[in-house]
């Protein structure tokens, strides 16, 4: 846990702010998002706005810059964030990248993976199918790992964002963080260290954190709902759990009727367009799975928009074009 640290987080923001946007912040109050969502200024990180669609490139930009890459390139498993983020990054560093990918990843998601000129191998129904071959491919070619939650420098690059946002609302006493395999909530509750409250949110069918605090330890947990792709890589990772353990006040588990209406709210109220795991957090609030005390200062990571939920269909020609 020491090596996840406030001071590293800062080196690994220095090393990586050329290459990520600080994405903005957006104050809404929550009666405009509807549900049981008290009328009370919200704060919304919008790391949809990432580089790749998601907060993913913090880490593996931390991944690419931070370790010696081989001429072979790097290798990720991916549900599609992360393998559209190393992707990313390995084209903007002229590195090679090889993208493992199960079947159950939206079509949006691997789009965009393949737009960065990865190469792309789908396979197998879950993540850890996609992850047990690119661990072969590693072994094989000798490429670079680099994984998508359960690695020091992944942890150092998602933890940015809360550096970032303490800085952009350092007013906030509660932090909403989705979980899958814990990069994200991990970084972000080893920023904190204990002085916001950071609340993981996870989907029903997909309780990764919610069985590893029971269990005490990492546990296979289900791997169903609609946001698979993101939120449900089978269980969580060594590196973060102690980090959780330390620092995650609770865990909310939301369900999937819940996370829909929160990307319907997040569109009609706001015209973002969140894909469900992103929207996960606020579907904590809109349920009531977690309510906010009278005053309580909350934010909202919206952690990614990699979805085809609104398709605008293709692009017209110009009428001289036609």
């Amino acid at each position: 846990m020491q090596a996840i640290s406030r001071e590293a987080i800062e080196a690994a923001h220095a090393l990586i702010r050329d290459y990520v946007r600080l994405t903005p912040v957006v104050t809404v109050d929550g009666a405009d998002l509807g549900g049981q969502v008290p009328a009370c200024p919200l704060t919304l990180k919008l790391e949809l706005l990432q580089h790749a669609g998601s907060f993913k490139a913090r880490g593996a930009f931390t991944n690419l810059l931070r370790r010696p890459i081989p001429p072979v390139g790097v290798v990720a498993a991916s549900g599609g964030n992360h393998g559209a983020a190393v992707a990313c990054a390995a084209r903007r560093l002229g590195v090679p990248a090889k993208i493992f990918v199960p079947t159950i990843s939206s079509p949006a998601k691997v789009g965009r993976i393949r737009d960065f000129g990865a190469d792309v191998t789908l396979i197998g129904d879950r993540y850890a199918d996609a992850l047990a071959e690119s661990e072969v491919w590693a072994e094989r070619t000798g490429a670079a790992r680099v994984h998508a939650f359960d690695q020091e420098e992944t942890l150092l690059g998602q933890g940015t964002l809360a550096l970032e946002l303490s800085r952009q609302a350092p007013e906030l006493d509660t932090l909403l963080v989705a979980v899958g395999g814990g990069g994200l909530i991990g970084g972000i509750a080893a920023w904190y260290a204990g002085s916001v409250k950071v609340v993981g949110v996870e989907p029903e069918g997909a309780p990764t954190l919610t069985h590893a605090l029971a269990a005490g330890r990492p546990v296979d947990a289900p791997t169903g709902s609609i946001a698979a792709d993101s939120l449900a890589p089978r269980r969580v990772g060594e590196l973060m759990f102690p980090i959780a353990q330390a620092y995650v006040a609770e865990v909310a588990l939301v369900s999937d009727a819940a996370i829909h209406a929160a990307q319907q709210a997040l569109w009609k109220a706001l015209r973002v367009v969140a894909e469900p795991g992103a929207a996960a957090p606020l579907a904590a609030l809109l349920s009531g799975r977690y309510s906010p005390a009278p005053g309580e200062r909350v934010g909202v990571v919206v952690s990614g928009g990699n979805t085809t939920a609104v398709d605008f269909g293709p692009v017209p020609l110009d009428k001289d074009q036609s």
